[in-house]
C-alpha cells in the first residue's frame, strides 16, 4: 500500500498544473501522479490549435468571448462558469508563460493569434500546430523541481476506494486500487484527496482523434463511485480528421487551417458549407460535422476535402508544419492536392459533474479537464476553450484543496483481495472493443434518432452480459478494464441522449430533417 496526501490520476494539463500548484504552495504534502501509459501520452499532447484568451481589449472583449462560447454551446452553457473561465484566462496564461510555455509571436513581438470556427475575433494563442505538445513538455520539465511529486507511469487505476458516510448516502473517496502494468500487481494508493484528470472517451467510437488511452476510465470509475455524471450525450465530432480508415487514432487537421483560409469542398469541388450556415467554414464544429454528414449521405462518398491550393504555401508550412509534413508523408502536396477529411469523435463535453472548485458529488474526489462536466461547453465546445478550461479549473481546485486538506482525516480502507484465477484473452477483448466502436458509430454518432439509440442500448446490454460472463474470473489487466469502462461510457452516452431527446430535439441543423437515417450496420 502507498500512502500519499494527494493522488492525481492523469498527466495532461489538468493533472500536471494541479500537481504543480499544490507542490509549490505546500512542500510538506506528498503528491502521487499516476498515468496508464508513459507520462507524456495524453489528450493534451495532441491539442493542435491552442488556447483561447482575450488579449486585445480595444477590438475584442471578454463579453465577445463569453457570447461566442454561449452561442457555440447552444445556450446550454452555465453563464456564471463561462464568465469565470473567460475573465481568468489572462492570469492563467501568465502562469503558463512563467512555467516556460512558448507561444508564437509576430515580427513586432506581439502574440500571433489565430481565428477558429465560432470565434468572432482572432484570440487563439498557439505554438505552430502542436500547442498541446509544447505545454505538456514544459510542464513535465518544470515539475522536476518538486521532490514532493512522484510520477508513476504505466499505473492503471482500476477503481476508486470509497465508503458510505455513517450518517448519509454520500460516498467518500480514499484513493484508488491500481494495476502496476510492469509486474501485473494490484496495489492500493491511499490518499486524503483524489483528482481525476483522466481525459476523454473518444475510443468508444470507430473514428476518433483521441489517443488509444482515451477510453473513458475516469467517468466510468466516478460512476461506480456514485459521483454524478452529466450531459454525456454531447460528444463533439471534429469535422476534419484526415481520412484513412486503417489508422486509429485519426490525424487531426486543425480548425485553424480553415481559420487560415482553407476551403471545405465536396467531391465535386463545391464549397457546400454555406448551404448550412452563413459563416461557411468558420461555423461551429457541430454544424460543420453535421453538414459533412449530410453531404456524405447524399453523395454516397466516404469523405470530403480541405482545399489549401489557393493559400500561401510558405506561410502555411510556417504555421502548420506538423500538418504539412503529415500530408507529404501520405502522398499529398497541399499546393496541388486536396486533403481528404471526415468527422471524428473529438471531445467529451459532458462528464463528471463538478462545482466551480472542481469538487464532485463524492467527498474528497475532484475532477478536472475533459473527464469533467463544468458547464462551460453546453452542447458543443467552442474551439480552443478546452486547454483554458483545464488550467482555470485546476487552479480553482488547488485553492479549495489548500483550504480543506488539513481538516481531512486519514482512514484505512479495506485491503484489496483477489479472487481471480485466469488471464483474459486479448484477442477476444479486441473483438468486443470493435463491436462497441461499430455500435456507437452507426447507432449513436453525429446524427442520432430515438429508434437507433434504443437498438444500440439493447445490443450493448447483450454485450455486457457476454463480457461479464466470459471475463468474470480473469485477473485485472489494462485492456480488460478499458473495455468495461468503454461499455459503461457507451451506455451513459445513450441513456443521456435518450433523456435529452425526450425534452429537446438534437438534430436542429438545416437540411438534416430532410434526410433519412442511414441503415445501421448489423452487429
Amino acid at each position: 500500500m502507498i500512502e500519499k496526501d494527494v493522488l492525481i490520476i492523469g498527466s495532461g494539463i489538468a493533472g500536471l498544473s494541479f500537481a504543480l500548484k499544490i507542490a509549490k504552495a505546500r512542500p510538506d504534502l506528498s503528491i502521487c501522479l499516476i498515468t496508464k501509459s508513459n507520462k507524456a501520452e495524453t489528450n493534451t499532447r495532441y491539442a493542435q490549435g491552442g488556447i483561447a484568451v482575450v488579449l486585445d481589449k480595444l477590438t475584442d472583449s471578454y463579453q465577445q468571448h463569453i457570447d461566442d462560447t454561449m452561442k457555440s454551446g447552444g445556450g446550454l452553457c452555465n453563464k456564471k462558469v463561462v464568465e469565470m473561465v473567460v475573465k481568468k484566462a489572462p492570469e492563467r496564461l501568465k502562469e503558463l508563460l512563467e512555467w516556460g510555455v512558448e507561444f508564437d509571436k509576430n515580427p513586432n513581438g506581439d502574440f500571433s493569434v489565430a481565428l477558429e470556427g465560432g470565434h468572432s475575433y482572432p484570440r487563439i494563442l498557439h505554438h505552430k500546430d502542436f500547442t498541446g505538445f509544447e505545454i505538456e513538455k514544459k510542464l513535465l520539465r518544470y515539475i522536476r523541481q518538486y521532490p514532493n511529486i512522484t510520477i508513476h507511469p504505466h499505473y492503471f487505476a482500476i477503481d476508486l476506494i470509497t465508503k458510505l458516510s455513517d450518517n448519509s448516502n454520500i460516498k467518500t473517496c480514499y484513493g484508488a486500487y491500481v494495476l502496476n502494468e510492469k509486474d501485473n500487481s494490484v496495489n492500493m494508493i491511499k490518499a486524503k484527496v483524489t483528482m481525476l484528470a483522466s481525459g476523454g472517451s473518444g475510443q468508444v467510437y470507430k473514428t476518433t482523434t483521441n489517443p488509444l488511452i482515451a477510453t473513458g476510465d475516469g467517468v466510468a470509475m466516478a460512476q461506480r463511485a456514485g459521483a454524478k455524471i452529466n450531459d454525456m450525450q454531447f460528444i463533439q465530432f471534429h469535422p476534419t480528421a484526415f481520412y484513412d480508415k486503417n489508422i486509429n487514432p485519426s490525424f487531426l487537421i486543425s480548425e485553424a487551417v480553415r481559420g487560415f483560409g482553407a476551403y471545405l469542398v465536396n467531391n465535386e469541388g463545391i464549397r457546400f458549407i454555406f448551404e448550412y450556415d452563413i459563416r461557411g467554414e468558420l461555423a461551429t464544429r457541430d454544424i460543420v460535422s453535421k453538414a459533412i454528414y449530410c453531404e456524405l449521405w447524399k453523395s454516397g462518398k466516404e469523405n470530403v476535402y480541405i482545399d489549401c491550393r489557393h493559400l500561401n504555401i510558405k506561410d502555411f508550412i510556417y504555421h502548420f508544419p506538423g500538418i504539412y509534413n503529415y500530408c507529404i508523408k501520405n502522398g499529398i502536396d497541399i499546393s496541388k492536392h486536396l486533403i481528404p477529411v471526415v468527422p471524428a469523435a473529438h471531445y467529451q463535453c459532458g462528464g463528471i459533474a463538478v462545482n466551480e472548485h472542481s469538487e464532485t458529488s463524492t467527498s474528497n474526489l475532484y475532477a478536472c479537464g475533459e473527464c469533467s462536466f463544468t458547464g462551460l461547453h453546453g452542447v458543443n465546445r467552442l474551439a480552443s476553450n478546452s486547454l483554458l478550461e483545464a488550467i482555470v479549473f485546476s487552479h480553482e481546485a488547488s485553492l479549495q484543496l489548500l483550504k480543506t486538506i488539513d481538516s481531512i482525516k486519514k482512514q484505512l480502507p479495506v485491503s484489496y483481495i483477489s479472487f481471480y484465477t485466469k488471464k483474459a484473452d486479448s484477442k477476444n477483448i479486441t473483438s468486443y472493443k470493435n463491436k462497441i466502436n461499430e455500435l456507437m458509430t452507426f447507432y449513436a454518432g453525429i446524427v442520432k434518432s430515438e429508434s437507433a439509440l434504443k437498438i444500440a442500448l439493447n445490443k450493448l446490454f447483450e454485450l455486457e452480459i457476454k463480457i461479464c460472463e466470459e471475463f468474470k474470473d480473469c485477473f485485472p489487466q489494462t485492456d480488460l478494464m478499458e473495455i468495461k469502462n468503454m461499455l459503461c461510457v457507451a451506455q451513459l452516452i445513450i441513456h443521456q441522449s435518450l433523456n435529452y431527446m425526450a425534452i429537446s430535439p438534437i438534430n436542429s441543423i438545416k437540411n438534416i430533417s430532410k434526410l433519412k437515417m442511414a441503415e445501421p450496420v448489423k452487429i
